[in-house]
């Protein structure tokens, strides 16, 4: 029986290894039922259109970027109330938390407004 001592180092190197073919061999698979699935709705006489997929719009964008101001002003506010009122970690975790949503409430908003105003037009 080998000691804890080598068998660490073995698995630290076949890890990345093992999870890189895992997740490899998952897309692979995927991907061929995908397709398999989608040629049997053709056979049964299916629109391909159904296959289609629809453009994201560019929300995404403006999400992540209100998401991440968010979270960059709630860096900035647990500091804040680190330093005022000595609260260590449970103002860093609150204000992330706080300042990220109202950075994705506020792309929502945005969106919104976008959406109802491409409607109009």
């Amino acid at each position: 029986m080998e000691s804890n001592g080598v068998i660490v180092p073995v698995l630290g190197v076949l890890l990345p290894i093992i999870i890189t073919l895992g997740a490899f061999i998952m897309v692979v698979y995927l991907r061929k039922y995908e397709n398999t699935e989608r040629m049997s709705m053709i056979d049964k006489g299916i629109s391909p259109e159904l296959f289609r997929k629809e453009r994201i719009g560019r929300g995404g964008t403006l999400r992540w970027s209100f998401l991440l101001i968010g979270i960059g002003i709630g860096f900035l506010m647990g500091y804040w109330l680190d330093r005022t009122f000595d609260m260590e970690e449970t103002g860093y975790f609150s204000m992330l938390f706080i300042f990220g949503g109202i950075g994705l409430g506020l792309s929502y908003f945005f969106e919104e407004r976008k959406n109802q105003d491409q409607k109009q037009q």
